[in-house]
Order: C-alpha cells, then sequence, then structure tokens
C-alpha cells in the first residue's frame, strides 16, 4: 500500500465515522502521522482534552502510556485505540508499579510519611498505587506546580520516575540540594538508604529519558561556537547540567511558543525529540532557522505510523482496544484528577 493509499484510505475513514471517531496525536508523532489527527499537544493539553470527548472511538498516536491514561479519563461506552500496542516508553517501564509499591511500603515501614508524584509517563499501575497514597500526577508542562502541591502536604515527596525532571523542577521551586535524595531501589527497594531519606524533603526515582539524556552541555558549547547569538531551548528532561546552559527550557508546548515568539532571524536550537524539532523547521523556513542540538528520536514514537493508523482505521470493530483493569481505574483516575484540578488555570511553564 502506498503512502498516498493509507492517506485516503485514513481520510475516507474520517468521513465515513464523522463525530464518531477523535484522532489526538502528540507532538512527538511524524508529519505524516499528526496530519490527520484533530488535536495535537503535549501530554498535558492531551490529558485535558479527553474528559470533553462525545466520540465514541478514541484514537491516541503516540506510546502506549498516553492511550493509558486516555482510557482511564475516558467516559463509559467510549473506547481508547492505539494504532500499534507495543509502542512502550523505556522511561515508564523503568518504574514498574511492584517496585514503586515495594519502595514506598519500605519507606512508610521507616516511619517516612511520603506524598508520590509521578510523571505521566508511567503506567495506569503506577498511576493507581500514587492515587491510593494520596499523591498525585504531572507532566512537563505542570511538573513546578505539581511538586509544589505535593511539598505542601507533608514531609516527604516521592518523585518518580524521572529523576532529570524532578531535579530541574527542585530546581525551579528553589529547593536546596541537601534536602535532594536520589534513592538506591535495588534489592526490590531493600538498598534505600533510611536515614539520609529522612533527612530529604524530595526523594527521586532514578529513572531517566534516553532520548533526551542525549543532550549534553557540549551540544551546546557546540551550537553556540557555531552560530553565535543563537537561542538554546531544551526540554525538562534533560540533565540539569544542559538546562543551566540552555536559554529556556519547557515542555514540548512551550517549545513551540518559545520558537514562534523568537524574532525574524533568530538561530533557534531545540533540544528534544526531533520529529518536533523538524516541524517547527519546516514551519519557520526562509523566516527563523530552527535546527536540532542533537538529532534524537523516540524509536517508540515512531512505531506508530501512518500504514498502521490507516490499517486501524480500517478494522476498528475487530481491533483491541485499549484496556485497565478496573480496579485501577478509579484511584489513577484519582490521581489525574487531582492535577487537572490543581491546574485548572493557565498551564504552568518554566521560562
Amino acid at each position: 500500500m502506498t503512502a498516498r493509499n493509507d492517506s485516503d484510505s485514513i481520510e475516507a475513514a474520517r468521513q465515513r465515522l464523522g463525530k464518531r471517531l477523535v484522532i489526538l496525536a502528540h507532538h512527538y508523532m511524524s508529519d505524516a502521522v499528526a496530519r490527520h489527527a484533530d488535536y495535537t499537544g503535549d501530554s498535558l493539553e492531551l490529558s485535558r482534552r479527553i474528559p470533553d470527548l462525545d466520540a465514541e472511538y478514541i484514537v491516541f498516536c503516540g506510546v502506549f502510556f498516553m492511550a493509558e491514561t486516555a482510557a482511564i479519563l475516558a467516559k463509559p461506552g467510549q473506547k481508547v485505540f492505539i494504532p500499534e500496542m507495543n509502542s512502550r516508553c523505556v522511561m515508564s517501564d523503568m518504574a514498574p508499579a511492584w517496585l514503586a509499591r515495594n519502595v514506598l511500603d519500605v519507606l512508610a515501614a521507616g516511619g517516612l510519611h511520603v506524598t508520590p508524584l509521578t510523571y505521566v509517563n508511567s503506567s495506569a499501575a503506577v498511576k493507581a498505587l500514587v492515587g491510593e497514597r494520596g499523591g498525585s500526577v504531572c507532566t512537563s508542562a505542570n511538573a513546578k506546580v505539581m511538586l509544589e502541591w505535593a511539598l505542601a502536604q507533608g514531609p516527604h515527596t516521592l518523585f518518580l520516575p524521572d529523576v532529570r525532571l524532578g531535579l530541574n523542577s527542585a530546581d525551579w521551586v528553589g529547593l536546596p540540594k541537601e534536602l535532594r535524595h536520589i534513592l538506591d531501589i535495588r534489592e526490590h527497594g531493600k538498598a534505600i538508604m533510611l536515614e539520609k531519606a529522612r533527612q530529604a524533603q524530595l526523594l527521586l526515582w532514578p529513572g531517566q529519558c534516553v532520548i533526551h539524556s542525549r543532550f549534553k552541555p557540549e551540544s551546546i558549547r557546540k551550537a553556540r561556537a557555531e552560530s553565535p547569538g543563537c537561542k538554546v531551548v531544551v526540554h525538562p528532561e534533560c540533565h540539569p547540567n544542559t538546562v543551566a546552559l540552555a536559554d529556556a527550557c519547557g515542555s514540548t508546548s512551550f517549545i513551540i511558543k518559545y520558537v514562534a515568539e523568537a524574532p525574524e532571524g533568530s538561530v533557534i536550537y531545540v533540544g528534544t525529540e526531533w520529529n518536533l524539532v523538524n516541524r517547527l523547521a519546516g514551519q519557520y523556513k526562509g523566516v527563523k532557522d530552527v535546527r536540532p542540538l542533537l538529532y534524537s528520536t523516540c524509536s517508540n514514537m515512531e512505531k506508530v505510523t501512518e500504514p498502521n493508523l490507516a490499517c486501524l482505521l480500517e478494522n476498528l470493530d475487530s481491533s483491541p482496544c485499549v484496556e485497565v483493569d478496573e480496579a485501577l481505574i478509579p484511584p489513577a483516575r484519582m490521581a489525574l484528577t487531582r492535577m487537572l484540578e490543581v491546574c485548572a488555570g493557565p498551564a504552568s511553564r518554566h521560562a
């Protein structure tokens, strides 16, 4: 099947299904997929969309945890699909629910009252665990606001699974470094040093995004040497040392806004997933020079393609939908709802 026929097939399905179908796409999707979406956005924007959707079929073009989030927030009777069920998130898989539960239990047994805060890049089971333990969820767009909320809940907060976003958020709220502690989660949590944990307000899970870990301070120094006067904007999943050298840092939506507001003729290096950078480069070609700080793509995002989106839409009634264990939905929804309520106003974006 040619790319043209895939596109025609997708548009024919959209016409056939009408308002019964909504297609959502994360900013990291390729242009071939994103052009078919009713809505594109970052994790926060797309999460906010779900409760207001009335479509019977919600097709989420992204990685699996995003589709799970949509299934948690969907109304009864709505069905959520993803074109590639095996589009995992490496960071999400660094914090399996059983291990997160063990770690929280070890901390509780050590006398620590902990409010867990999980990045949206986590499984439905982890979101449910966090909801059960009085915690919430955050995205890269609202991590500062949600960390402030979590720290106000009690003496200790566990931020998982992304240590880089946790450290950057701690910088943004002004939390002293001596009040932070990266947990040793080996031996099923038994390696945790409880005395060090007691002395910290913020406990950090040692996970990271393999895509954003590639952006190093050297990349920024090289960009500035090649293009004096350039601007550099990076995603907060990057290492704090990288963030410290950048001109700005924020979510994918923040990055899009930053590039849009840059003066004509600007040279802007962007440190995030290549598909978004490439889209921005094409959008502003001849007006602004948008360059990747480093070529870095997410192989799991790339598993969602125009052909498998077309195949899914042609076979919706016989395709498996994304299902979340019924027991997990109420506590997971509670964790997500806490986030949406705390961030009911304009999303917080660190500049």
